[in-house]
């Protein structure tokens, strides 16, 4: 079975690049975006995302950006 999940991703520069912190996870899209908003100036960069989660395996898939302050990483590079 799958459920949206909500998780706000802060970013940091190291070594030229940009490397995600602790991910933390929102109870919903409000949630997610204020507490991305809340934490932004701490941050290079932060990003909130809605995704699908497998609540068997854990897995993430269809990430959705719901905001996005500063510099940020792709989530899914090719």
């Amino acid at each position: 079975m799958a459920a949206e999940k909500f998780i706000i991703i802060p970013y940091k520069r190291a070594r030229g690049g940009l490397v995600p912190g602790e991910m933390r996870q929102a109870s919903n899209e409000a949630s997610a975006e204020k507490i991305a908003t809340a934490m932004a100036p701490r941050f290079v960069g932060i990003a909130a995302y809605a995704v699908i989660v497998d609540e068997e395996t854990g897995d993430m898939t269809s990430p959705r950006l719901l905001i996005s302050l500063g510099d940020i990483a792709e989530l899914n590079p090719n």
